[in-house]
C-alpha cells in the first residue's frame, strides 16, 4: 500500500448514477453526464487541470434531489443542479483561487 497525499487542491464528485427501474428517480436521468462534461470544459478552459478534479461518482443515496455534487475538502454538497447553475458554482469554488 502506498499512501499519498491528495494531488488536488478540489475535487468535485458528480454522481451519474443510472437506475434499472426508469421510474426511480436518479441522477444519470438527470443529465449528470452533461454536467460532468461541462465541469470538466470548465477545468480546461480554465487552465486548473492541475488543481481541481471532476470525478464521476455512483450513488450517493439521494435520488430524488440530483442530480448531486459533493466538493473535496470543503465537504460541500450541491443538490438539484442543472447546467446553468455550473458557471456559478465553479465561480463560487474558485475563490480561494483569486
Amino acid at each position: 500500500m502506498l499512501k499519498q497525499p491528495v494531488p488536488y487542491r478540489k475535487i468535485i464528485f458528480v454522481c451519474i448514477n443510472k437506475k434499472e427501474d426508469p421510474s426511480k428517480p436518479c441522477c444519470g436521468a438527470k443529465k449528470s453526464e452533461e454536467i460532468v462534461a461541462k465541469l470538466k470544459q470548465i477545468v480546461r478552459e480554465r487552465n486548473l487541470k492541475e488543481y481541481i478534479r471532476v470525478s464521476k461518482l455512483g450513488c450517493m443515496g439521494k435520488c430524488e434531489q440530483g442530480p448531486n455534487i459533493l466538493v473535496y475538502p470543503e465537504g460541500i454538497w450541491y443538490s438539484n443542479i442543472k447546467e446553468e447553475d455550473l458557471q456559478f458554482l465553479f465561480d463560487e469554488l474558485l475563490k480561494p483561487f483569486i
